[in-house]
């Protein structure tokens, strides 16, 4: 039940707070903190505001604020009791909940933490989700094996967590569906903790998305995925001194191995309790201090957590926390200057910051996002706010000569790359010198066009040639069979559906399947060894004369195998149009 619910009169006891960061905590610090009574003084006549009292004081909240804030009311709270068998049978209506009671039944609630899994696709999110909630979700080598979100549930330390797998997405921007349902499962669904699964072999291209999420002033953990891949190519990684940077705490995780979960788990639960209650200096609030080093004493088993600078068991009242806070990603003067811009005629609409982080529509509005621009048309000072955003946007491109998009992305890009700088030590560079030695031959001007004809006679020539064989086998063990039925049993019409219907019919259907099975061995060799996005690369311009985009290249060479993976595979294509072009092309091609 959302605090908007209470009826004038009622009372109830906080859960949680939800939304983003900085409405978190400006709500905290009015006094709506977990575990505290509130009561409902007054509605205005037309429903908003509300007028709340809480911890002695009155405070009045717009509907839409209150709307954000968990509570346990009375009337749930006695409905849980008499739930209980054997228990408060002497309960009704009329009788008041202790307020103690009360108090548990929130606190109790409270233990559900709802976590969102963020990431790139192929990092490791799938394999985070099935080991923590014993899930069998599909695991894949490619972009979009996550084509919706999966949910779990799994106990650890005291705790239930319902964490929810989301689509994989390179950034939160709105060209494909799965940015676009990533970005708004954050805003509406807001999540507690959201998990930033990032490929610690691929920070750079990786840590772009994180950068978006910190503009969305989400409370965040970064999953540094993969570790011992980073560790067994001799590079080095300072992930505590880049945490501090980022301001997110970061784990180190090895999901296959099911290594550094349960620190994961741990820090979260940490972050959860703890994360809202600090000062601007960063200490926390030592009456939540107490409550989770109760809850360290009485759930956590000591030598499974190494000592981690985000635990704040390991701190003792006063002392300074090092790592969580929300920082500003600097995209230089001209374009701070711009996002301050825009932001302070947004946040002119009260109404909206229980929901979006003003800088974060700031930053989009720069960069000509179309779902963004939809939400700013509705508010009443839109006709300001979009005039602004095209005298910022103006003056960004003709002093950089871009456009503010990839303005924007440079300068992401760069404040990564100076992190980096700072904390990423690459001492084992032959590998990178060959991939770019292999890319400069297969992605040749000149030689690109004739490697990439020679791949796919390989292909093709080695599915016919060495499909031959099995084929010549199924149709030899299909005539057999039809043979054999039609000697033994005797004439009707159910010798006929057996050997000329079933036995023909399934016959004349899986004579094609070594074919099929030769052919995306094939796909898959070369997706795996990363030609694949090499060919599309070479094949963009091609496509292009068609009217399709290089991705559409992929679809269409699985199409030679079966139709249905193939289309379903155009997904990975942003364009709508490209999409739906590929889509109906696609039948066209020579199936097995």
């Amino acid at each position: 039940m959302r605090l908007s619910d209470l009826q004038t009169g009622e009372r109830g006891v906080i859960v949680k707070v939800l939304g983003h960061g900085s409405f978190r905590k400006r709500i905290i610090e009015m006094g709506f903190i977990k575990g505290k009574t509130v009561d409902v003084l007054l509605n205005a006549p037309l429903k908003d505001p509300i007028k709340y009292r809480v911890m002695g004081y009155d405070i009045s909240l717009r509907r839409e604020e209150a709307k954000m804030i968990e509570v346990v009311s009375e009337k749930e709270a006695r409905e849980l009791l008499l739930d209980q068998p054997g228990s408060y049978e002497e309960l009704y209506e009329n009788v008041e909940v202790p307020e103690d009671k009360l108090r548990d039944i929130a606190m109790n609630k409270r233990r559900t933490i709802n976590v969102a899994l963020v990431g790139n696709p192929n990092c490791g999110k799938t394999s985070l989700f099935n080991i923590a909630s014993g899930a069998h979700e599909k695991v894949g080598n490619y972009g979009g094996v996550t084509v919706d979100s999966k949910e779990g549930y799994f106990n650890f330390e005291g705790y239930r967590f319902r964490i929810v797998d989301l689509p994989g997405t390179y950034s939160l921007s709105a060209y494909t569906p799965e940015e676009v349902y990533v970005r708004e499962h954050i805003v509406e669904e807001t999540p507690d903790v959201v998990i930033n699964v990032v490929d610690s072999t691929n920070l750079e291209r990786n840590l772009y998305l994180t950068t978006q999420l910190i503009d969305m002033n989400v409370r965040m953990v970064i999953a540094l995925n993969m570790y011992d891949e980073l560790e067994q190519s001799r590079n080095e990684l300072d992930h505590i001194t880049l945490s501090k940077m980022l301001g997110v705490p970061m784990i180190p995780t090895v999901c296959t191995k099911n290594k550094g979960i349960d620190d994961l788990f741990h820090i979260i639960i940490n972050m959860y309790e703890g994360a809202d209650f600090l000062d601007k200096d960063g200490n926390i609030d030592p009456e939540i201090l107490k409550e989770i080093k109760e809850w360290h004493q009485k759930y956590v088993d000591e030598d499974k957590h190494p000592a981690h600078i985000e635990d704040y068991t390991s701190v003792e009242s006063g002392e300074i926390h090092k790592v969580y806070r929300y920082i500003h990603i600097n995209h230089g003067p001209i374009i701070e200057q711009a996002i301050d811009y825009i932001k302070e005629e947004i946040a002119k609409n009260r109404g909206m910051q229980s929901i979006y982080c003003f800088r974060f529509l700031a930053i989009k509005l720069l960069e000509g996002d179309a779902e963004v621009e939809k939400i700013i048309a509705k508010l009443p000072n839109s006709e300001e706010i979009f005039k602004r955003q095209v005298e910022m946007v103006k003056k960004i491109s003709s002093t950089y000569k871009e456009n503010t998009e990839s303005v924007i992305t440079d300068a992401k890009y760069a404040f990564i790359d100076g992190a980096l700088r700072q904390t990423f030590k690459e001492s084992h560079r032959e590998q990178r010198q060959t991939t770019k030695l292999i890319d400069s031959i297969v992605t040749h001007k000149f030689w690109g066009f004739p490697i990439f004809l020679l791949f796919m006679y390989i292909t093709f020539m080695g599915t016919f040639i060495l499909g031959e064989y099995p084929m010549a086998g199924i149709e030899w063990l299909v005539d057999k069979l039809g043979e054999f039925v039609r000697i033994n049993m005797a004439d009707g019409p159910l010798k006929g559906l057996i050997a000329d219907g079933i036995i023909s019919g399934v016959g004349g259907v899986i004579v094609f399947l070594p074919n099929i099975l030769i052919l995306y061995f094939f796909i898959s060799l070369m997706e795996d060894s990363g030609y694949m996005a090499r060919a599309a690369f070479i094949m963009d311009k091609v496509m292009h004369k068609m009217g399709l985009h290089g991705k559409s290249f992929i679809p269409l060479l699985m199409g030679f195998g079966c139709n249905v993976p193939a289309i379903m595979a155009t997904r990975t294509i942003e364009n709508r149009k490209t999409r739906l072009i590929t889509m109906l092309v696609n039948p066209l091609m020579s199936c097995s």
